[in-house]
């Protein structure tokens, strides 16, 4: 997966490489635009290659190979603090020692800038984050999420055009954590600052990015908005990797254009949507959302696939009944159902029937 134009880019990495032993790759090969404004999220698990890249577009970690540009100018040999980009790292890195102004009037003071214009821009970014009247304070008596605050004012303060943040919500409780999200991706917009924000959060990902990078084995995998990255995956571990997935093993027994048929393991037949698979005979993965499939026969559309299958176990999760079943020889197929007033419990035990749209339905690569 890969983006070559980088003409009207904002930032570009163009062919980037990058090794710690001259041998191994962490990050191969990587081809990526952003336009100005966007806020791309670089989401993976552990030493699949994003924080990689982040640091390298930092300046702290320097490409083996390959470009990397900001507004047509490569940067491979601009030192950290001449590329104007603000940084939100997880553990803040706050100067004890200085009061919250003072942390804020750091990298002004740094850029020369005079005292009365840096007292504005103090001013203005602590009143943008909600944390004017606590200028005076250290960041130790400040709470965590107050201290979050902080480093991004700290990071928006001299105003840059591009904003890195690797896990900068990871130290918060849930809630908080949820609230500053949608109050950085509301700050990004308003501000117009293009941002690239590091996680390995799948939901944190989804609900703040105008596009998401999946990353594995130093490759991006799939680069989408969120919704098409969830609804249409392109291969087996972005289908995993996004979200809760149902997954069934089969074989391809018929293609016609935009479906083929999918033998499963235990002998059924399903139809599914054909995506990195070609011919008759090749092993599959067949993939499907469980909020895609239904057992109330008044709730399922016409044209619906069914299948036979066994209630294991029921779990009420508040919004959403979660139901676990074993279909196909599979006993973690899970579909998940809207806390309705008319929604039944299903009881752990019984026999019903499935059913899901074939275009629901994708067969995957086998890994």
């Amino acid at each position: 997966m890969a983006e070559t134009s980088s003409g009207d880019a904002f930032v570009a990495f163009e062919r980037v490489q990058k090794s710690y032993d001259g041998e191994n790759l962490v990050v191969k090969d990587l081809n990526l635009t952003m336009p100005k404004g966007e806020f791309l999220t670089m989401l993976g698990p552990s030493g699949s290659g994003k924080t990689t890249c982040l640091m390298m577009l930092a300046g702290f970690e320097t490409a083996t190979h390959g470009e990397i540009k900001i507004d047509g100018v490569s940067i491979n040999n601009i030192p950290p603090h001449k590329r104007g980009i603000g940084m939100v790292f997880q553990n803040y890195a706050l100067f004890p020692h200085m009061t919250i102004a003072e942390n804020l009037a750091f990298p002004l003071e740094v850029r020369k800038m005079g005292k009365s214009d840096r007292e504005a821009k103090v001013k203005r970014a602590l009143e943008m984050v909600e944390m004017g009247a606590f200028g005076g304070r250290r960041p130790a008596q400040l709470s965590g999420g107050q201290q979050q605050r902080v480093a991004l004012a700290r990071a928006l303060v001299f105003e840059p055009e591009l904003v890195l943040m690797d896990e900068p919500l990871g130290a918060l409780d849930k809630q908080l954590r949820e609230k500053m999200q949608f109050e950085i991706t509301h700050l990004a917009h308003q501000l117009g600052i293009t941002t690239v924000y590091v996680t390995h959060d799948q939901t944190e990902a989804l609900t703040m990015s105008d596009r998401v990078a999946v990353f594995d084995d130093g490759r991006i995998q799939q680069l989408d908005p969120p919704d098409v990255l969830y609804e249409e995956p392109k291969n087996s571990f972005v289908a995993q990797f996004i979200g809760e997935n149902n997954t069934l093993e089969g074989v391809l027994t018929e293609i016609r254009g935009d479906t083929c048929v999918v033998k499963l393991d235990d002998g059924q037949m399903i139809d599914a949507v054909p995506i990195n698979v070609s011919k008759v005979g090749e092993k599959t993965r067949v993939s499907i959302r469980p909020e895609r499939v239904e057992f109330n026969k008044d709730r399922m559309s016409e044209g619906a696939h069914t299948l036979k299958a066994e209630v294991l176990e029921f779990i009420y999760m508040g919004d959403i009944f979660r139901t676990r079943l074993r279909v196909a020889g599979n006993d973690d197929f899970v579909i998940k159902t809207r806390n309705a007033p008319d929604q039944v419990r299903l009881t752990p035990g019984s026999q019903i029937e499935i059913g899901w749209l074939p275009q629901d339905c994708r067969a995957l690569d086998a890994v």
